[in-house]
């Protein structure tokens, strides 16, 4: 149970780790108990719940057959196509274990990889459990990826299978994945042996290669009273590979264990996001990214919670579709990204009194810093708690949030709020490896040993694991490249990449921190700011900023008075030093698929050099807005 408070629980964590977890693992099942809570005897390396068997897919599922088989355990729905279906634990069990048996018809067993590569359909969901089950190690790829990225993670992985479908579908239109991953094979040096298919009806023209493309639904009606024994494994056996988007080269495929992963996301569910048994969860991400893997197929389940699988956007068909299914649901707790709601600031106001949110307790923003202005106006709206939580593809789980349920500590806008347990945070200045004092920025790193669900390596690179992630002071800890700074009670502010600073004649100025104060006006909707090349100064700073009222920026009138509001309030909050040598207004700004902004494409056009890859990149035309408001800096 929790400590007293939020300061005794984070201290024990911090100082007497195995007490701590030992505790929290009595959260999910072992086969075998575990020998030590953790071997930190090669650092940075650690191994938790040393000797101690267990499974996810049981842990997930299994468990809940006795106590809640009828609930349900996952809902599907797709605004895309219309379809809609709730699967209770008992049908989630069986479905599972017939993709299991699928799997392991085509010799896919303990060990071997799998290549997920799916659209928000639920037999993703489905394929991830069922390598759990057999101990496999599944490698979600997000759908829609290019060819040639989805051809360096299958080199990477080297799998036994690709599981896929016809196609995706996103605004309306469809994005046909079999072509995409036919090319993939033909690039690739390790293709799998076989690919299997979910056929939607969505590509009339799927076409199959003989004696490698199977049909997923045919494969299933041979397997529709399959029961397959959970493979029990190790605590450190790995569960998942996920790369992490935006690499060159070699990609670097973070590296997830079993009983770690487990506990910390139990224990989370609890402690983070105050899900019960029997609560629903609505996660919006995608499954291609490590919010989907945590917080809508592991977590939930292993909470015994429903999760809702969407397959859509937040503004079709209307800006009220996220609120409706609040409602019908009776959603309790939702996560989302800072970026999903600032797009739905800019729609019709009267969408988000549309349906009754009085079920929903929290919403929780993740995937980049959540400006105040956003915070407070969805906070304002909707009338529930938000609650900003700051992490990463490699910890799996939150490193700083409100955890509501250890102690309810007071909130602050712009802050992600204080470490969560087992994570020993510091900030330290960037070049001499020091400590910073408080209000001071420095570069966020963890101090090993990394708690439980954290990346264990970089899968079949321990030599880039260590020089990525430890190798970056003079001390060993792990850097998360993230500037931070740390107020005197203790929360902390992420001002954003540490490599995402302006240089202007010697003054270093993070891109976040004038995006902040650009934010705050009552104008802007969103803002994108990077650093431009400059003869003189070195750098100097460019924001591309989406109007709320498009009407008032139509003529050079109106833009020319946003754009001297704008400089006056950067002035006020940071200096005349922070003040964008140019502001050009754009209708939309280029995010990838998960919502993040595409900082360095921006600043390569801005630059006049290629922006590189857009593979991720959501939609086309918001790179050609940015190309044309520097050709035509007047409007």
């Amino acid at each position: 149970m929790p400590q007293a408070s939020y300061a005794d629980s984070h201290r024990l964590s911090i100082e007497q780790p195995e007490v701590f977890w030992a505790e929290q693992a009595q959260r999910i099942v072992w086969q075998q108990p575990f020998s030590r809570v953790l071997d930190f005897s090669q650092p940075p390396f650690a191994r938790w719940f040393v000797d101690g068997t267990t499974n996810l897919c049981f842990n997930a599922v299994d468990r809940h057959l006795l106590q809640r088989p009828d609930q349900p355990a996952l809902v599907y729905i797709s605004t895309e196509t219309g379809q809609e279906t709730s699967y209770s634990y008992r049908q989630l069990h069986a479905e599972v274990n017939r993709c299991a048996a699928v799997l392991r018809a085509q010799g896919v067993g303990k060990g071997e990889r799998v290549i997920i590569y799916m659209p928000m359909i639920a037999e993703a969901i489905f394929a991830m459990l069922a390598c759990a089950r057999l101990g496999a190690i599944h490698s979600v790829v997000f759908g829609g990826f290019a060819s040639h990225s989805l051809a360096s993670r299958i080199d990477d992985a080297r799998p036994k299978v690709l599981f896929t479908a016809d196609a995706g579908m996103r605004g309306g239109k469809a994005i046909h994945y079999k072509p995409l991953v036919d090319e993939a094979l033909k690039l690739a040096q390790h293709p799998p042996q076989s690919v299997i298919i979910v056929d939607r009806g969505i590509d009339q023209n799927l076409q199959r290669v003989p004696g490698r493309d199977l049909d997923y639904a045919t494969l299933r009606e041979q397997h529709l009273q399959a029961s397959v024994d959970v493979e029990w494994v190790e605590s450190s056996h790995p569960s998942y590979i996920l790369y992490t988007s935006g690499t060159t080269g070699k990609p670097k495929g973070v590296q997830r264990d079993t009983g770690g992963y487990a506990v910390a996301l139990a224990t989370s569910m609890q402690y983070i996001y105050g899900g019960q048994a029997g609560d629903c969860m609505f996660t919006t991400s995608d499954i291609g990214w490590v919010v989907g893997h945590s917080y809508i197929v592991y977590g939930p389940l292993l909470a015994g919670m429903t999760s809702i699988i969407y397959e859509g956007t937040p503004v079709r068909p209307d800006a009220a579709i996220w609120w409706k299914i609040v409602e019908q649901y009776q959603v309790r707790v939702m996560f989302s990204s800072p970026t999903a709601i600032r797009v739905l600031k800019k729609q019709d106001p009267a969408c988000l009194m549309r349906h009754d949110v009085s079920s929903l307790k929290s919403l929780y923003l993740a995937g980049e810093p959540l400006d105040e202005p956003t915070a407070r106006w969805i906070s304002d709206a909707l009338r529930v708690d938000v609650i900003d939580n700051y992490w990463q593809t490699e910890t799996g789980w939150p490193i700083l949030s409100a955890q509501p349920g250890i102690e309810p500590l007071p909130k602050k806008f712009g802050s992600p709020g204080k470490p969560v347990y087992g994570f020993n945070v510091k900030l330290l200045h960037e070049a001499s490896g020091e400590p910073v004092a408080d209000e001071e920025k420095g570069v966020l790193v963890i101090k090993p040993p990394l708690p439980p669900g954290c990346l264990s390596t970089v899968w079949g690179d321990d030599a880039r694991f260590v020089k990525t992630y430890f190798s970056n002071f003079h001390q060993q800890v792990y850097s998360s490249f993230d500037w931070a700074r740390r107020d005197a009670d203790g929360y902390y502010f992420i001002l954003g990449r540490a490599d995402d600073v302006i240089n202007v004649a010697g003054h270093r100025l993070g891109t976040r921190e004038i995006e902040e104060a650009l934010s705050s006006h009552a104008g802007v909707a969103e803002v994108a700011v990077v650093g431009v090349a400059d003869e003189l100064k070195g750098q100097v700073v460019a924001a591309f900023v989406v109007a709320k009222d498009a009407a008032s920026v139509a003529d050079a009138t109106g833009r020319q008075a946003l754009e001297k509001a704008l400089m006056a309030t950067v002035d006020q909050q940071l200096g005349a030093i922070a003040r964008p040598a140019k502001i050009h207004f754009v209708a939309l700004l280029p995010k990838t698929r998960s919502g993040k902004l595409l900082r360095r494409s921006i600043q390569a056009l801005a630059e006049g050099r290629d922006p590189g890859d857009l593979t991720t990149l959501d939609d086309p035309g918001a790179l050609e807005q940015v190309r044309q408001a520097l050709l035509n800096p007047a409007g």
